[in-house]
């Protein structure tokens, strides 16, 4: 069995040369953050599931067009990126709310006065980040929680890096205004 460290190398070379292991090794890595940002752009659980798949489909397909294997992880996001992008335009620009807010975590259990000014305060953050444009709210999840450089995010999207920090600053000076707006 291939087991991935968090600072090992990732079994790229094994996967382009089709050993299952290494797939497993690199779908173990990579699921759940590529799940959480697919579930933050359209925001339905089995959309998401089946984008994740549609992505590591494509990249078993086309794994010998990366050219860095240092980079299969910002190739595989942005597989998936365009995957969501397909879809929001399949979906003629149709908003896509939030059903739902995940729980916070454990170390909030025990006091339910801050359980519940988090969960407001997320919720509230998630409804002005829906409201942001698809490029703008990518380009901040990208950037904020998977913590991708702007160079990285560039690739990801396909945008120029001078685009990826407009969209950036755009869209931190959108939710500023939106936060402003509310008080």
């Amino acid at each position: 069995m291939l087991v991935v460290a968090e600072r090992e190398q990732l079994p790229v070379p094994q996967a382009k040369a089709g050993e299952p292991e290494a797939w497993d090794a690199l779908f173990r890595r990579y699921q759940l953050p590529l799940y959480v940002y697919v579930f933050e752009l359209v925001h339905d659980e089995q959309t998401s599931l089946d984008l994740v798949q549609e992505t590591f489909i494509a990249a078993v397909r086309h794994i010998g067009s990366l050219r860095d294997d240092a980079k299969f992880g910002s190739w595989l996001f942005g597989i998936a990126h365009q995957k969501c992008l397909q879809r929001w335009r399949k979906q003629n620009r149709e908003e896509i709310l939030l059903d739902e807010i995940p729980d916070a975590p454990d170390e909030f259990e025990n006091r339910p006065d801050d359980l519940l000014i988090r969960q407001e305060q997320e919720a509230q953050f998630m409804i002005l980040l829906n409201q942001l444009p698809l490029p703008q709210r990518s380009v901040l999840l990208l950037h904020f929680v998977e913590d991708f450089s702007l160079e990285e995010i560039a690739g990801i999207t396909g945008a120029a890096v001078g685009t990826v920090k407009s969209r950036l600053h755009y869209a931190k000076k959108s939710l500023r205004k939106l936060l402003e707006e509310q008080k």
